[in-house]
């Protein structure tokens, strides 16, 4: 018998986060979208309940609570706003990289004062999102998208390592289509010096694999938001004398949604678990990304179809879901590259078992 079950502990912390969510995420989502911005009130109540240390070590005064409580709570902040989740959380995934190749004296350094400053916000590039060249103790190159309005912290990824960038870079702000509450930006660096450098491939790795795993619960939370509220107005919208969800075409439409939500947060908890076990997680979070960017691509549109018209209308939150997903799904290198990296470490395998005439050597 499987038990899925959290726990007590998680369970509390996953309605801690959604009583947030609805209370102070979802009245405000579109003034949020408008400013491109959270409210001074709503950081307060984010600070209040301790969410933005939740996996910084204890010893920094964080809760150190690991992959899997921070997939319970991104999803339930992205089932509200995903883009305010995002601007909520100061360190955002450039956490990992800091933390698996610089430890705690890079969190004091770099992480750490960006907390203590209202509104200060760090960005994670990965070497997938941009065009970049490190010449010695500076780099050069651009970034077409970040998910910030004017970045305090740069942590690029790359393949072997990672770097951090303080100063010296420009922002241009965007006009923002998904994640609008997040602000979005264009970076560029002209010989900007780099603070630190660190290298270590199976590390880089694991910060990957981490930053994979907290996209794919913000965007997990959207489509279940998605597929919950098209399917609650499929119930009440009635054509040809019953509602719109009992007939086949949409009911079969409306299954396929949840059963692809279900599907991606089941490899997402699995993948999160073996992170927070010390278990060799990379592939199973690319895995989990490549599958839940997938059924972004059938719920986003399914969802606007379902309500029509409707969909595409701010009055409803459908069509802010659909670009959400969109942006979401492009992140860290969207799919492709998570597909090409599960589908290296599958080819690679267990080493290969001799056989004779009489059977395994």
């Amino acid at each position: 018998m499987i038990d899925l079950d959290p726990g007590d502990d998680l369970e509390l912390l996953r309605q801690t986060a959604r009583s947030f969510a609805l209370e102070e995420l979802v009245p405000r989502l579109r003034d949020a979208e408008a400013d491109r911005a959270v409210s001074a009130s709503v950081r307060a109540a984010f600070a209040q309940i301790g969410l933005a240390g939740l996996e910084l070590p204890e010893s920094l005064g964080g809760a150190e609570l690991g992959p899997l409580a921070r997939a319970f709570v991104n999803e339930e902040l992205g089932a509200g706003d995903a883009g305010a989740a995002l601007a909520l959380d100061p360190l955002g995934p450039a956490l990992y990289p800091l933390l698996e190749l610089g430890g705690e004296p890079a969190l004091v350094e770099y992480g750490l004062p960006l907390l203590e400053e209202e509104g200060a916000r760090a960005v994670l590039v990965c070497d997938d999102d941009a065009s970049l060249e490190v010449v010695g103790d500076r780099l050069s190159g651009w970034v077409p998208w970040v998910p910030a309005d004017r970045p305090d912290l740069v942590v690029v990824l790359t393949r072997d390592g990672a770097l951090v960038l303080r100063e010296g870079f420009e922002s241009e702000v965007l006009r923002g289509a998904g994640l609008r509450a997040a602000g979005a930006s264009a970076l560029r660096f002209d010989a900007v010096p780099v603070a630190a450098q660190w290298r270590d491939t199976a590390a880089a790795a694991r910060a990957r694999g981490r930053a994979r795993l907290y996209a794919a619960s913000l965007l997990l939370g959207v489509l279940r938001h998605g597929a919950e509220f098209s399917r609650d107005y499929a119930q009440q919208r009635v054509a040809f004398g019953r509602p719109i969800a009992h007939h086949q075409g949409l009911a079969f439409l409306i299954t396929d949604m949840h059963m692809a939500v279900e599907g991606a947060r089941l490899l997402i908890h699995e993948a999160a678990w073996r992170a927070e076990s010390a278990h060799p997680f990379e592939d199973a979070a690319a895995s989990a990304w490549v599958e839940t960017v997938s059924a972004s691509v059938l719920v986003g549109p399914a969802c606007v179809q379902i309500l029509g018209g409707h969909g595409f209308m701010q009055d409803y939150p459908m069509e802010k879901a659909m670009r959400e997903a969109r942006a979401l799904g492009l992140w860290l290198g969207g799919a492709d590259a998570a597909r090409e990296d599960a589908g290296r470490a599958l080819c690679a395998g267990p080493p290969p078992v001799a056989l004779s005439a009489g059977g395994i050597l």
